[in-house]
């Protein structure tokens, strides 16, 4: 099963640049003038749209995520130190630090905002922790 998230965005070209530096690849045949097709992994997806082209999948109004939270997107990382780096290189990219690191010791999370004010979750999880249990 593929997961495709549907995200609202101010600017393509702006969006494109940061998710680029955060090492994302665009799928080109979704990409226009109004749309960005970016991979996430292997069957997750996110389409990044501009106003006009998101509303046409909704009846609803928009939210301003800069003020209001519709979704939190979670990429887990291979370590603490991939966790770090993605968002030191959000921040440098022209996105901005969400809330301040969690360590759980057995988790180890940051968060993000992009520069049109979604949240990315950033996280570690230490699968060995799971062993043994249903």
């Amino acid at each position: 099963m593929n997961v495709f998230i549907n995200l609202c965005i101010q600017d393509v070209a702006r969006s494109r640049a940061f998710f680029t530096a955060l090492g994302f690849a665009f799928n080109e045949q979704f990409c226009t003038e109004d749309t960005l097709g970016m991979q996430i992994g292997e069957t997750a997806f996110a389409m990044l749209l501009l106003p006009s082209k998101f509303q046409t999948f909704t009846p609803r109004s928009i939210v301003d995520p800069t003020k209001s939270t519709e979704v939190l997107i979670a990429l887990q990382q291979d370590s603490k130190a991939a966790v770090d780096a993605m968002i030191a290189t959000a921040v440098a990219a022209g996105g901005a630090e969400f809330r301040p690191a969690e360590d759980h010791g057995f988790m180890y999370g940051r968060s993000f905002c992009d520069p049109d004010g979604h949240v990315w979750e950033t996280f570690w999880f230490d699968a060995s922790t799971l062993e043994g249990q249903a």
